[in-house]
């Protein structure tokens, strides 16, 4: 999952992407970039890190120009270095500049048309470069010395008609202007806005709509599955729906766990969706478990509060905050490799003893992915005094890999992953384990937005929307993204560094 931003104003952009991208930080953690354009020149700067660690004042200066664009990273795939931060860039044609949020299930056959058509080459494991260079290849077909809006939205056409997966993209055409355009399924967000000014209207495109609203700017709407805005340099707005039969089915993870309550996604209140969830269910565990013991309801911080709240609202329960978080800890999901989330969880949480001890304690969460978080936390609680530790997913069982951009690599690694509930509840260490039911979590989304007709719930089903997921392109997914192969990239990787840094060659874009 990744985070972008665009704008294209009548000042300098470089502090509001700056301030746009902190705001999306959870979307990523591993790596920030902006580019930004100015009297023919792209200034880029990237690396590893934080928004935070990754931009000093230097590089602030010299991010120069009226016009933008920002990605925060979080990989899926592939070692986490400087050479896979974004945004990308290359030079023909006319210099292009590209962010990316999700993932191309055919990247590697569009690696080889490349190649074979264009010679272009793929200087990364990344398939945002892929995305890239397919973008560049369709508009240097044209031919032109000179692009507008119509070579811009052929040339998106022309990339949907040729890749495949999950994707949300803003990128940069040099001395023209700014594109967003989303994949025809619409599942990876992507939204923008626009504000007036004495000198003009100004525009942004976004992942989440809280960007938008932190930033001064009214948001507009969403861009809808397959289409694509165009905004010149000089401010000119343009749209066209680019795909030929787009149809909406967006990931309802990004309500589950992933998007900021503050955002709308697709009309939805993610705030909303997600009380809805703890509101059913509550709901869930009156019909199934008439005489529960509960005694307080302890939600697992941060973003499972809202349900958790809710559900002991709707049941007559105390609910308590229990865990106080270390905020300088990274989130553990997307941090690469087991071990490293075993260690970081003590240090991520601690808890109140006097909210435990003695008590029938239920332990909300937003979704149970690989387990192992959870049964440390059980323990704690165990260790704090509990009598009893339930649990409830605001969620259904995750079973399945997601290959659309979320890191849910290996069937394996998925604590649900050929298990009942009652043994997934055995490994947690918990006395009982309520799951969400999936039609009500549909049911929890969909009421924000009755013009949704479907979602992805590929990591609860399997079932993929795109309709071109095998069992063997899961299986070579599977290869490059265990946390075994994460692990094996990762100290090459460092391998690598030091090498660089031991022959005294350091890389700084600015």
């Amino acid at each position: 999952m990744c985070g972008l931003i665009g704008i294209v104003a009548r000042e300098a952009v470089n502090q509001s992407i700056y301030d746009g991208l902190t705001v999306l930080q959870h979307r990523g953690q591993d790596a920030a970039g902006i580019a930004t354009y100015e009297d023919g020149r792209v200034y880029l700067r990237k690396s590893n890190g934080l928004v935070r660690d990754v931009f000093h004042t230097r590089h602030m200066i010299n991010l120069k120009g009226r016009m933008g664009i920002g990605h925060v990273r979080y990989p899926t795939a592939g070692a986490s270095s400087t050479a896979e931060a974004q945004p990308f860039y290359v030079n023909s044609p006319y210099g292009i500049s590209l962010g990316h949020n999700g993932n191309l299930t055919n990247s590697d056959q569009l690696k080889r048309e490349l190649f074979q058509e264009g010679l272009r080459h793929i200087n990364t494991d990344s398939d945002s470069e892929v995305l890239l260079n397919v973008f560049a290849h369709e508009l240097q077909s044209f031919g032109k010395r000179r692009i507008g809006p119509e070579d811009i939205f052929n040339a998106i056409g022309r990339l949907h008609a040729r890749c495949r997966g999950g994707y949300a993209a803003v990128a940069m055409i040099t001395g023209v202007g700014i594109v967003g355009f989303r994949d025809p399924w619409g599942i990876r967000p992507i939204v923008f806005g626009m504000r007036e000014t004495a000198n003009g209207p100004e525009y942004i495109i976004a992942s989440e709509s809280v960007a938008i609203d932190v930033l001064g700017f009214r948001l507009i709407r969403d861009i809808a599955p397959g289409e694509a805005i165009f905004i010149s340099k000089e401010g000119e707005f343009h749209s066209r729906q680019c795909a030929e039969s787009p149809r909406l089915a967006p990931c309802i993870f990004e309500h589950v766990y992933f998007a900021r309550p503050d955002s709308i996604i697709d009309g939805v209140s993610v705030h909303k969706a997600r009380m809805r969830m703890g509101e059913a269910l509550a709901h869930k565990i009156r019909r199934e478990w008439l005489n529960h013991d509960i005694d307080v309801v302890i939600p697992i911080p941060d973003t499972s509060r809202t349900a958790a709240l809710e559900l002991a609202h709707t049941l007559g329960v105390d609910y308590r905050e229990g865990f106080i978080k270390n905020r300088y800890i990274p989130r553990t999901f997307i941090m690469p490799g087991q071990a490293m989330r075993r260690k970081s969880v003590r240090q991520k949480l601690n808890a109140i003893g006097l909210e435990f001890e003695g008590k029938n304690v239920l332990l909300v969460d937003d979704s149970i992915v690989r387990g192992t978080t959870f049964s440390q936390i059980v323990e704690m609680a165990r260790e704090a005094g509990a009598r009893r530790v339930y649990i409830a997913s605001a969620a259904p069982p995750v079973a399945f890999p997601n290959v659309y951009g979320i890191d849910m690599p290996t069937g394996e690694e998925l604590v649900a992953y050929n298990r009942s509930v009652d043994e997934i509840c055995r490994l947690l260490g918990a006395d009982r384990l309520i799951y969400q039911d999936l039609e009500d979590l549909v049911e929890c989304a969909r009421r924000g937005n009755a013009a949704i007709e479907e979602f992805d719930l590929s990591c609860f089903t399997g079932c993929y929307v795109t309709g071109d997921v095998s069992e063997g392109y899961l299986n070579h997914v599977g290869l490059q993204r265990s946390d075994e192969a994460k692990a094996r990239r990762a100290a090459q990787s460092n391998a690598l560094q030091d090498v660089h840094v031991g022959s005294g060659a350091v890389v700084d874009l600015n």
